[in-house]
């Protein structure tokens, strides 16, 4: 048999799902509940046999004014399970609109019959029992959806006293299913303490919150504060690890899914947090006049950047993207991601070498390609310091490879994917990085557009010191660090492949974009964030050690050097640097004479020819002892 409702459910049943015929019904007979209650309380609750013909002029007149007033502000359309602020108001201006047609009709039609105080007592009755009624709705709605006790609940302070901590007390307490039981807000700042909202009251401020856990039994700590800082958020960190409480955090509202409600987006704090990033706004439309329905290709498609471009390139709809990629493992794996994740999408997979330009030749005669992404490169500063002839010929000649195979078909934009140890490079990775931007600016072919981007690290990637620190932490420690100052720019993955989309819809060719990486990073403070995130405290649980600079290392590094000019550009987060570069013939003449060292395997003669091509190039005292040139250490070729 069907379980029997209460009148009250009937009632939260009609008006709280919002079904147009019972809310019209409702409203005709609120209405006229107001118009009899407010003659009633003119006369004393005894209305004159004159005044009962007046009345049924006034409800004739006040019925369809009011019903249509409500229909022209949507009110009939609006859950009373979700009244709002808004709707209040909308009801009172409703209210008042009608009253004020009425008093147009009436005046004329009753000659002054209706007490004008009847008109005022009439709507301040049919706001309250309009609003009135709705806002009762809502309570009794959220009185049968709150959560009943359990033990398996976790008694929880909110970190943040905002809008955001507010919204997400209300949302745990409406979904049955969150399992978090809210007795308090802390907040940094001391003018809202004592302060209630949602019936939660703030206990006190982060620092007080190694006294308040204790007293109030608390399980876990949520922190709702959406546009923290970095700098912010390691202090909460610090705090609530004081305290001995674990916690989690609730994204901005760039990350929340529509209609998902900031309980649902309760999460594990990351160390992307810890940078207090902004989103990135992209130029969908731009972007998607340069992708979409075009042939992309991507070399390195499978490592950390190339996949991810291959990523966000599908979002834009590309005819095909073409992954060329030496590893075959994990080729195959983001041909199976991007099968699942972008079914519309096209994606060919090519197991190929970039120094190999028979097979560079013959994938782009197969498909062909309107655009290249070149992301393939060694990367790894200490270990390419002992394979020099191996970066030269993989980060050199590769991007030489490419761009020669790229020109030869015609493709008209290119984009390498570049570092900023480009930048007065301390390494061999770094100079030949910085050889090829300027063999991507040398080779340029007329008509096209090739253009190189620059950024540092970014979190996550293979080889990164992220997953090392990491795997250390969860080890049992210590964390190796190189040195005390040690600095490096992060920024996360996806948001260096989205600029770096968004760069190479940008400019007419042989530019150096830089992408903004905000404020440079203490390693040793990225240790430390890190060792907390892991609910551990630095120094006591997790030791941090200093191993020194490895070879090729610096403590600093750069995004522009001198004699390159910043230029702005139309996004925010993008630099244009353009400074001098090579004409083709000096180009080709340097990689020649490097070609000859790699060849012949002459240890001794690749650094100063190296260090020819990019006169900016220091070597580290280490390559420079190893191939025999400690005596020309300060000598400039």
């Amino acid at each position: 048999m069907p379980e029997k409702r209460a009148p009250q459910e009937h009632l939260i049943a009609l008006l709280g799902g919002a079904r147009p015929g019972a809310v019209y019904g409702i409203e005709v007979v609120t209405i006229l509940v107001s118009a009899v209650l407010a003659f009633l309380l003119r006369f004393d609750f005894r209305i004159p046999e004159f005044y009962l013909w007046v009345l049924l002029l006034a409800a004739g007149v006040w019925l369809p004014v009011k019903l249509y007033m409500f229909r022209l502000l949507g009110l009939d359309r609006r859950w009373a399970r979700y009244v709002s602020l808004s709707d209040l108001v909308r009801f009172s201006f409703s209210n008042l609109a009608g009253s004020f047609i009425s008093v147009l009709i009436l005046l004329p039609a009753g000659k002054g019959a209706v007490p004008r105080s009847i008109y005022a007592i009439d709507f301040l009755l049919c706001v309250m029992l309009t609003a009135g009624l709705r806002v009762g709705v809502r309570m009794a709605s959220e009185s049968r959806r709150a959560p009943k006790p359990d033990s398996d609940r976790k008694r929880t302070i909110i970190y943040g006293a905002g809008s955001a901590g507010a919204s997400l007390v209300r949302d745990l307490r409406q979904d049955p299913a969150a399992k978090y039981d809210v007795c308090g807000f802390v907040d940094d700042n001391p003018r809202k303490r004592g302060l209630v909202l949602q019936e939660a009251k703030v206990l006190g401020s982060g620092e007080e919150l190694v006294a308040i856990a204790p007293r109030h039994h608390v399980d876990l700590v949520l922190i709702a504060i959406p546009s923290v800082t970095g700098a912010q958020m390691k202090e909460i960190l610090e705090h609530c690890t004081a305290a001995g409480v674990p916690y989690k955090t609730v994204p901005g509202l760039a990350e929340i899914i529509a209609e998902g409600g900031l309980a649902s987006q309760i999460r594990d704090v990351a160390v992307e947090d810890l940078l207090g990033r902004t989103p990135v706004n992209l130029e969908h439309d731009r972007i998607a006049s340069r992708l979409q329905g075009r042939t992309i290709l991507v070399t390195g498609a499978a490592g950390s950047i190339g996949s991810e471009i291959c990523r966000q390139i599908a979002r834009f709809r590309p005819d095909a993207i073409v992954g060329f990629e030496i590893a075959e493992s994990p080729l195959f794996n983001l041909g199976l991601e991007l099968a699942r994740d972008f079914p519309g999408c096209v994606f060919h997979q090519e197991i190929g070498d970039i120094r190999n330009r028979a097979r560079l030749f013959e994938v782009f005669e197969r498909y062909r390609p309107s655009i290249v992404y070149h992301a393939a490169a060694y990367k790894h500063v200490p270990l390419m310091e002992s394979h020099v002839f191996e970066a030269v010929e993989n980060n050199v000649f590769g991007t030489r490879n490419v761009v020669q195979t790229a020109s030869a078909f015609n493709v008209a934009e290119f984009v390498m994917i570049s570092s900023d140890k480009a930048v007065r490079p301390a390494s061999v990775m770094g100079a030949t990085k910085r050889l090829a931007e300027l063999i991507v600016r040398s080779l340029q072919p007329d008509g096209s557009r090739y253009v190189s981007v620059r950024f540092g690290n970014v979190l996550g990637s293979n080889g990164s010191v992220v997953p090392i620190f990491k795997d250390q932490i969860a080890r049992g420690g210590p964390v190796t660090v190189t040195h005390p100052d040690m600095r490096r720019y992060f920024m996360t993955i996806p948001e260096a492949c989205q600029l770096v989309l968004q760069a190479s819809s940008m400019g007419q060719g042989s530019e150096i974009f830089v992408l903004n990486m905000g404020e440079p990073v203490n390693i040793a403070d990225l240790a430390r964030n890190l060792i907390l995130l892991s609910g551990l405290r630095p120094e006591q649980d997790i030791q941090i050690v200093f191993t020194g600079p490895r070879p090729g290392e610096k403590l600093f590094e750069e995004l522009s050097e001198d004699g390159e000019d910043l230029l702005p550009t139309p996004h925010e987060k993008i630099q244009v640097f353009s400074g001098a570069g090579l004409t083709r013939a000096e180009m080709e003449w340097r990689l020649s004479t490097l070609d000859a060292c790699c060849r012949d395997r002459n240890f001794r003669s690749i650094i100063p020819v190296l260090r020819q091509a990019v006169p900016e190039y220091q070597p580290s005292t280490e390559l420079l002892a190893a191939s025999g040139l400690a005596d020309v250490a300060a000598t400039v070729v």
